[in-house]
């Protein structure tokens, strides 16, 4: 019965992700610390991986479609990953399964999400302004950012953010995108976003996974639940009101952060 229980979980998960982009890391980590009871730690280091596995399919099918720019995920790169490997040992040393590195995970992880909620509502509400085509010979004026540190800046928030919590690869990344490269029509800003979560929940999952940090099992079920989850959840998406869903997401997701904050 616990079983079908991840597995169903892995398979609401998928379809927000599905429908909205969002919800790999903001979701299923306070699912499995509330609902099923798995420790900070644990949740954190299975959720990358579950958020690097979901998402390489569809990055994929994006990068097919020509609508990942590789310039704007290897510049937002530079910053995160060197980010993530730093935090990786930190955690190292300090030990993830510490008492301190729990409450600062879970501490933190709360905040994550209220960021990432504020973003999912921005998206909702701004997200449409974005073009959504370039004109021709725009195509390197759009993948240039306001200023070449920015990326790195932001790259290395998101990268240590990621690593401690899972959470902000992905509305707070497509903030981050919407901030940076105004030129960068939306579907391309999504899609890129989409791509550039792979390398660093990759390096990320990984890393938590060399540290102990890692339920293969729950692992397992979770991906038997998502991936025919996001295929539901995306051919709803033309059918299903994309600003209602994201503002409803924003609100749960805030919900959860309080309530980890207040822990």
């Amino acid at each position: 019965m616990h079983d079908l229980a991840f597995i169903f979980a892995g398979f609401f998960v998928g379809i927000v992700v599905g429908l909205t982009g969002v919800g790999g890391g903001s979701l299923m980590t306070p699912i499995l610390i509330f609902f099923f009871g798995v420790k900070p730690y644990l949740a954190v280091g299975t959720d990358l991986l579950f958020a690097a596995f979901t998402k390489m399919g569809g990055t994929v099918k994006l990068a097919r479609a020509r609508l990942v720019d590789w310039r704007v995920v290897a510049q937002l790169s530079a910053g995160s990953i060197p980010a993530a490997l730093i935090t990786l040992y930190v955690l190292k040393q300090v030990g993830a399964a510490s008492a301190a590195v729990q409450g600062l995970m879970t501490t933190t992880l709360g905040f994550a999400l209220l960021l990432t909620a504020a973003a999912t509502l921005y998206k909702a509400v701004r997200g449409k302004a974005a073009p959504r085509t370039l004109a021709a010979g725009q195509e390197v004026r759009a993948a240039t950012p306001r200023h070449w540190s920015l990326p790195l800046l932001f790259g290395a928030v998101i990268g240590t953010l990621v690593t401690l919590t899972s959470v902000g690869a992905g509305a707070i990344g497509v903030t981050v995108l919407l901030i940076l490269y105004p030129l960068l029509p939306l579907p391309r800003i999504v899609g890129t976003d989409i791509a550039y979560a792979v390398p660093l929940t990759l390096v990320a999952g990984m890393g938590h996974a060399s540290l102990g940090s890692v339920d293969w099992h729950l692992l397992a079920k979770l991906l038997a639940g998502s991936l025919p989850g996001i295929w539901v959840g995306s051919h709803l998406m033309a059918r299903t009101p994309e600003r209602v869903i994201r503002s409803l997401l924003s609100i749960l997701l805030a919900y959860a952060g309080v309530k980890l904050i207040a822990l």
